[in-house]
């Protein structure tokens, strides 16, 4: 059987339920080439403004689906994103602005999309082409309980932004060292 993402909209019309468009777009998904991005560490200061680009150039109906992934974590859609991952879509795939799945969820404030990424296996540490990560994209939306979450993946302590700030920086930064004193007391054992 041949896919074709051109038709998803007419299925989508004639009453083809989200499970089976998935399977669609899975299958459509398994036939494509993987994707390779530019390395994010051999991105120079000046070119901090300057979004990803892949190496290669990507066929629409994969890009399409790289678009489905990122719209899935931008609106906390578990079940989407579960269907990717259990797919062998990589979870760590980085968008053309360089964020990971886990960076857009946390961004966007969706806790229960970000605790499932992080259950699958996706990696807290990865840093954007701004050298922040998503527990930082949680710092500037005051998402408490993301923070939370994504401080219990632990990380260089370190681990500077191309600013040069570390996440206790940045949080005073953007005014949430009080959410981010809070997760980590939230987080820490109890001393007895």
């Amino acid at each position: 059987m041949s896919t074709s993402l051109k038709s998803i909209p007419n299925l989508l019309k004639i009453g083809f339920s989200a499970s089976f468009v998935m399977a669609y777009l899975l299958l459509s998904y398994s036939t494509a080439q993987p994707v390779e991005t530019s390395n994010i560490d051999d991105l120079s200061k000046n070119d901090a403004a300057q979004s990803i680009t892949p190496s290669q150039d990507i066929d629409k109906e994969t890009q399409l689906l790289m678009d489905y992934f990122f719209a899935a974590a931008r609106t906390g859609d578990v079940e989407v994103l579960t269907h990717f991952i259990e797919a062998g879509f990589p979870i760590d795939q980085r968008n053309n602005q360089s964020y990971t799945a886990l960076m857009v969820s946390a961004y966007n404030g969706h806790p229960s999309a970000t605790s499932a990424l992080l259950e699958m296996g996706a990696n807290a540490c990865l840093q954007d082409k701004r050298g922040n990560t998503a527990i930082m994209g949680a710092v500037i939306k005051a998402e408490f309980t993301i923070i939370k979450q994504l401080y219990n993946h632990e990380c260089d302590a370190n681990l500077t932004n191309k600013s040069g700030m570390t996440l206790e920086d940045f949080a005073e930064y953007w005014g949430q060292s009080d959410k981010l004193s809070s997760a980590i007391l939230v987080n820490s054992p109890i001393k007895q």
